[in-house]
């Protein structure tokens, strides 16, 4: 090929290429925006069936939830920091909502039945909330409720010494604490360094909605 036919052969290429670029950017070109309406809306699906066992040995359901806002967290005692800090700071929350934290119920459950007894957790929640329910169940019923709530629980083994129940691991999970309405609907969520004034005031905004 001569140099003179190559040269034209690349000019060509370069004119098509630029020609295709301006028609396609060209406005009347352009493809349409979406419409607003193809805009997908809607409540969060967190929150669902579950049935537990309390730390009285009652089954505890979903419809437990209704007429009240609930405050609803996924841990375990064995945990040892960021469960405590969180179950302090929901109690903190509701008693600094006053007469309005008794319309709140805080619920405690165990992402470790394993370990996590009834009277393991009876005794490791007389240090919180007078009113904190904790709800434990067979494997297959934690399952489901983690599920429910788009929640995350994994065991991780550890390396340390076993504790006294036997078993050297933790658990790895999410740290939120989810806000549900009176019909047990999802309100939202906080973070585990939310701080309690801050959880007091939108439940209280929550429960002064219409």
């Amino acid at each position: 090929m001569s140099p003179f036919f190559r040269r034209a052969c690349i000019a060509t290429t370069i004119l098509a290429g630029s020609g295709l670029i301006l028609f396609l950017y060209w406005p009347s070109n352009r493809m349409p925006p979406r419409p607003a309406s193809s805009v997908v809306t809607g409540v969060a699906a967190i929150g669902g069936p579950f049935a537990l066992t309390d730390t009285k040995g009652n089954t505890v359901t979903e419809a437990a939830l209704q007429g009240r806002y609930s405050l609803i967290y996924f841990g375990y005692t064995f945990c040892p920091d960021i469960c405590p800090l969180i179950l302090q700071n929901m109690t903190d929350a509701i008693q600094t909502l006053g007469p309005d934290g008794d319309a709140v119920l805080p619920v405690f459950i165990t992402i470790d039945p394993e370990r996590d007894t009834t009277e393991v957790m009876a005794a490791y929640l007389e240090h919180f909330h007078p009113r904190f329910v904790g709800l434990r169940g067979a494997p297959e019923q934690t399952a489901q409720a983690v599920q429910s709530y788009r929640a995350y629980a994994r065991k991780a083994e550890t390396t340390g010494p076993a504790d006294k129940a036997g078993g050297a691991y933790v658990m790895d999970h999410t740290g939120y604490i989810y806000l549900m309405d009176k019909d047990g609907k999802y309100v939202t969520h906080f973070k585990m360094d939310t701080p309690s004034a801050e959880m007091s005031a939108r439940i209280k905004q929550a429960q002064s909605a219409p």
